[in-house]
């Protein structure tokens, strides 16, 4: 069923939603400390069977120079190529080769990030920890570290998808100018992220984002993972304000603000996981309008091929 708001209301969604005053700041301090590291990336040919696509596992440094895997896969056509930094969803990680070869079909090179402490709840998992310990949590990453800002989980994982696109502008097979991120639910939270934060990123991609307009999302969906943060303030009963305020540095309403390159956004009606309402919060609040894909009738899987299919299209027609 309906989940939200009706479709017209949701067009003109434009709710307050609050940001720190040093959340400039923040990110940049947060981002140059991890780029004032020495750590190199390394890249070697992938162990899998697939030949056609040219594959490397690769191993770039993330938040505070830490390794984070990432699978760079791409035609075996002539570059510099366009690129697409894919970010993945909650509890999933980069996977294996063969399940990541859409974007080098379509004439793209892609560089599938790995997500730091997940990779096990679905998928075919990956090999990037984080070795950060936590004060007390709800099982899953949304209230770790949530007691600050600069503990929370998300200041790192948004760190690595930035520090991503940072290694695919060092690529000497990859057009600087034609890299777009890319990602759904999760995935699509952070692609805004990193297009608000990172000024090179040319496009943006954003399928049912999560971590959009959070504190009404914890509010109207008990679905998880905002379940976590509702189940988390159950318990530490006099720590709502302190937790909304760490959310606020990673809240994709307050990113958009900040978004400057062409921006596709999906969203689903039906979807109890990621409400419209929250994903038109965000949609709204990018200054240059995006293309918007509404799918009146679908959950969380949004709009799945279908909407991969647009957004190829909508990409070759952006980045050309």
């Amino acid at each position: 069923m309906l989940v939200d708001l009706p479709l017209d209301q949701l067009r003109d969604y434009r709710p307050e939603v609050p940001e720190p005053d040093d959340f400039d700041d923040f990110w940049a301090a947060t981002l140059a400390q991890a780029r004032s590291t020495p750590t190199a990336a390394t890249s070697e040919p992938a162990d899998t069977p697939v030949t056609a696509p040219r594959v490397e596992d690769v191993t770039f440094p993330g938040f505070g120079g830490e390794p984070v895997r990432a699978w760079f896969v791409a035609p075996p056509v002539p570059g510099p190529l366009p690129c697409v930094v894919e970010l993945i969803g909650y509890g999933g990680g980069r996977g294996l080769p063969h399940e990541r070869l859409g974007w080098a079909a379509a004439g793209y090179a892609s560089l599938v990030m790995d997500t730091r402490g997940q990779a096990s709840t679905w998928g075919s998992g990956g090999g990037t920890p984080d070795p950060h310990g936590s004060g007390p949590a709800h099982p899953g990453v949304m209230t770790r570290g949530i007691e600050s800002p600069q503990t929370y989980y998300y200041r790192r994982l948004v760190t690595d998808a930035v520090r991503a696109v940072d290694h695919v502008l060092t690529r000497p097979d990859v057009d600087p100018d034609r890299v777009a991120a890319v990602g759904t639910s999760q995935g699509g939270g952070l692609a805004l992220a990193t297009g608000a934060l990172h000024g090179r990123v040319a496009a943006v991609v954003a399928d049912v984002p999560f971590l959009c307009h959070l504190e009404r999302a914890v509010s109207i969906t008990d679905a998880a993972p905002y379940s976590e943060v509702a189940s988390y303030l159950a318990v530490h009963r006099g720590a709502a304000e302190q937790v909304f305020r760490t959310l606020s540095y990673v809240d994709g309403v307050v990113m958009a603000r900040r978004i400057c390159a062409p921006t596709m956004i999906s969203v689903a009606l039906m979807d109890d996981v990621c409400p419209p309402s929250t994903v038109f919060a965000a949609a709204n609040a990018i200054p240059v309008p995006p293309t918007v894909e509404v799918y009146p009738f679908n959950g969380h899987e949004g709009g799945g091929q279908e909407q991969w299919l647009r957004s190829v299209r909508w990409l070759g027609e952006v980045l050309a």
